[in-house]
């Protein structure tokens, strides 16, 4: 999997450029390195992570944060510090297999992102670090298996949209407690958002009381940026779930702004003027994300696409359909399907992307693909009412149907019975089949939406009006529900199974868990079956 930054960092000039930021990150210790670090309590408040494995390797991270909530979290001074790690074959830190130290810069929030290699393929590690007399707690990460490695079984979670004001994060917790390959947060880690506020508001169209409260206004700054992660982050189920497993992530709308799209956001900013706001949330975003130095922000842009294989068994693709997409069409508004939506001109993954993942996709050799997303693939009507006009979302695929029918055709040419999508940000579980001629109903391949982590609070259940509508409107969608919880994937040689795990109640900790419904695909004959 080293060879995913390549792809990304194309050429000789790429290739220099890479290895010029590489270096600036990690050489020799600067001069006005502080070399006596003092901490009136542990400045690993925030946790640790790791993601983007390899086969030989991760990234570890973690951020220096005494005091979160202060200003700079805390650091009595905004100088370079060295911080130690370790890696461990076992949690009991019997064996160091590999150790070093890295550089926490101010510049980067004294975040580190430690690129770790040399490690051996297919296997858990611990990793830990140390500051100034300080232990941060033990993560367990690991390592891809090579290639053209046989392999079994991966099991994974998928989630996000972990709105903090709207409920506990109990599943991360069970998130935690699920003994998976890896964990993937298709986006919305967190709100941009204003305090809401104290009392009842109507949210959503419901009545909603806050169980916890954002600290600040909306936020625009860096400073604001980081504050709004370290609030999110001090969570002790969030950390939990970075603990255990490595994250595959990519950022949605509210890492920056409710649904932005390129260069435009929701309120008519100049371009110029949102992208210095773009620039200040992609920095926050990589400061706290277990990210490689190839995702480092570039002023306001951030390469995000990219893939991860797991052996033989699956290729997964990690989109970007925020940085290329063309601006939504209609104002952003559910509305039927007009002729802008069906306009070669607009494009969701943008030309580089698509042709990277048409050219990954019709390359790959394994037996499944997983395209992992933030928005629906799904092309789903609703109505307000029983006899008014169908209605469509223009923030999901269905607002670009020229780039998602292109999508699905070269799935059905290319890899038919063996891409499943998983995407988000519906705030609702939704299971179904893709299928490019409605008339038809033949379906060329699945989609898994996760819902929430607690975006929406407690939820209904699925006798809504919105679930009833879809479900009698989209004979393709197999299963909606209005609750909190993830999706829990178990991808096998010729089955891959996913239960969507909700939980009763998020306004509270101790929510129930249980399995909502559960399905099954068969390599080779794409569509859901009942698990």
């Amino acid at each position: 999997m080293l060879l995913n930054r390549r792809r990304v960092l194309t050429g000789l000039g790429a290739g220099l450029l890479f290895s010029y930021r590489l270096k600036q990150l990690s050489a020799a210790a600067p001069h006005n390195l502080d070399k006596t670090p003092e901490f009136d309590a542990s400045p690993f408040q925030l946790g640790v992570a790791s993601g983007d494995p390899a086969p030989d390797g991760c990234v570890i991270w973690t951020r220096l944060a005494p005091h979160p909530l202060e200003e700079a979290g805390g650091m009595k001074r905004l100088k370079p510090v060295l911080v130690d790690w370790e890696i461990s074959e076992d949690e009991r830190f019997s064996t160091r297999l590999r150790s070093g130290q890295t550089i926490a810069h101010p510049e980067l929030a004294h975040s580190v992102h430690v690129e770790v290699d040399g490690l051996l393929p297919d296997r858990p590690y611990w990793y830990r670090f140390h500051i100034a007399g300080h232990e941060s707690p033990i993560g367990r990460a690991r390592t891809l298996p090579m290639p053209g490695a046989s392999v079994q079984r991966v099991r994974f979670a998928a989630a996000g949209c972990q709105h903090y004001e709207f409920g506990y994060y109990s599943a991360w917790r069970a998130i935690a407690n699920e003994n998976v390959d890896f964990v993937f947060h298709y986006g919305d880690y967190i709100y941009e958002g204003a305090d809401i506020g104290a009392g009842v508001h109507t949210v959503y169209g419901k009545p909603f009381t806050a169980v916890r409260r954002h600290i600040g206004p909306e936020i625009y700054s860096l400073d604001e940026y980081r504050r709004r992660y370290a609030q999110y982050k001090i969570d002790p189920d969030l950390q939990a779930a970075h603990a255990a497993a490595p994250w595959l992530v990519s950022f949605d709308d509210h890492e920056v702004d409710n649904n932005w799209a390129g260069d435009t956001d929701q309120d008519g900013t100049p371009a110029d003027i949102f992208r210095l706001r773009r620039a200040s949330a992609m920095q926050a975003y990589y400061e706290h994300m277990p990210l490689r130095i190839s995702s480092l922000p570039d002023a306001s842009h951030m390469q995000m696409y990219r893939s991860f294989r797991f052996g033989d068994l699956m290729n997964t693709f990690v989109l970007d359909t925020r940085q290329y997409r063309s601006d939504q069409a209609y104002g952003d508004k559910d509305v039927p399907q007009g002729p802008d939506v069906w306009s070669p001109e607009r494009t969701m993954m943008g030309q580089q992307q698509e042709a990277w993942l048409f050219n990954g996709l019709g390359q790959s050799d394994t037996r499944w693909n997983l395209l992992a997303h933030q928005v629906m693939v799904m092309d789903l009507a609703h109505r307000k009412s029983a006899h008014s006009e169908l209605l469509y979302s223009m923030d999901q695929w269905s607002g670009y149907m020229h780039s998602r029918n292109r999508l699905l055709q070269f799935i059905g040419e290319h890899c038919p019975g063996n891409v499943v999508n998983v995407t988000g940000d519906a705030h609702r579980h939704y299971a179904g089949n893709l299928v490019i001629d409605p008339a038809k109903q033949k379906p060329v391949s699945v989609e898994f939406l996760a819902t929430s982590i607690s975006s929406g609070g407690d939820g209904v259940g699925d006798n809504d009006a919105h679930s009833q509508s879809v479900r009698r409107e989209n004979p393709h969608l197999k299963a909606t529900t209005d609750k909190r919880g993830y999706v829990l994937c178990d991808v096998g040689r010729d089955v891959w199974r996913a239960d969507l795990k909700t939980l009763d109640q998020v306004s509270n900790h101790d929510g129930q868990l249980s399995t909502y419904a559960s399905f099954a695909v068969e390599r080779g004959n794409p569509g859901l079956q009942k698990a």
